[in-house]
């Protein structure tokens, strides 16, 4: 992280703080990324979003409250109006988890279960979709040649129509929307579910998917530690028969995303080439290694 760059969120965070009669003295940066995470004295974390992203910022506290409410283990707002704008960012306020460290795939079963068993909220969640800046990342793309383009645009258009035929599965209901071990933290009273940007209605299997890419694609689970995953929410997605489609899109979000680091950061380059490589069948069957690129 640049030193210019972590002045320039520090000099939002003050804007904020002052704003709701805090102080930005003796902040530390937790995470400087896509978000911006800050801690506060006083156990308070500051969280600033992506220009734009107002409405995501209010909703992820209008999800956090309604969890409280049901007594679902996760994050939560502090009880102020949220959330705070400045600089063309929007912030919201939370409180401190204590001492954790970072979750597994089986920590995050039983939490994926209840939030999936829970009827929807009164407010608007809105509908998930899978494909949400797909289009534009591979436009965008610098570091990527037109043939390479041309077959994920072409691969893009094909998941979309298999998503709009997938066969019938489990009822809708709310899904967290990035479901892997890292948003789930465990405490010594528990798992607690973290970052609910993309939380919304849709299909249940896409939280599901999260977690059998991490074992089918990735190697990153073992099959015994997948086995526990599935015993502990209740199903396998891996046997459902939309899977393939659902794993396909979230192995595209995966390759577009590498590109698009990879225009910020010559050494994700080769990386992002490899992903591309390996969904194109260059690189054998599944699983591949895919090293992370952020």
């Amino acid at each position: 992280m640049t030193d210019s760059r972590q002045a320039a969120s520090l000099a939002v965070l003050r804007e904020i703080t002052a704003a709701v009669g805090l102080s930005a003295a003796g902040a530390e940066p937790i995470r400087l990324a896509e978000n911006d995470l800050w801690r506060l004295p006083g156990n308070i974390v500051v969280r600033i979003s992506r220009g734009g992203q107002e409405a995501a910022a209010a909703r992820e506290v209008a999800v956090t409250r309604w969890l409280a409410d049901h007594d679902v283990p996760a994050v939560r707002p502090l009880p102020m109006d949220q959330p705070i704008v400045a600089g063309g960012r929007p912030a919201t306020f939370w409180e401190e988890l204590p001492p954790h460290r970072p979750g597994t795939a089986v920590d995050l079963a039983p939490l994926l279960r209840r939030l999936h068993d829970l009827p929807p909220p009164d407010f608007p969640l809105g509908t998930w979709d899978p494909f949400v800046r797909l289009d534009t990342r591979i436009a965008a793309a610098r570091s990527i040649s037109d043939d390479d383009r041309g077959w994920l645009l072409r691969r893009l258009e094909t998941l979309r129509r298999e998503w709009l035929n997938l066969p019938p599965g489990q009822p809708e209901c709310v899904i967290h929307g990035d479901a892997w071990g890292g948003n789930c933290a465990l405490t010594a009273d528990g798992p607690v579910l973290l970052d609910f940007e993309r939380t919304s209605l849709g299909r249940p299997e896409w939280d599901l998917t999260a977690v059998a890419v991490e074992h089918d694609t990735l190697a990153e689970l073992s099959e015994a530690e997948y086995r526990r995953f599935c015993d502990a929410y209740g199903t396998d997605v891996m046997t459902w028969p939309g899977y393939p489609t659902l794993r396909g899109i979230r192995e595209l979000r995966k390759v577009t995303f590498a590109f698009q680091i990879a225009d910020q950061d010559p050494n994700a380059m080769p990386l992002a080439h490899y992903r591309i490589a390996c969904l194109q069948g260059h690189h054998g069957p599944r699983p591949w290694t895919w090293t992370a690129v952020a």
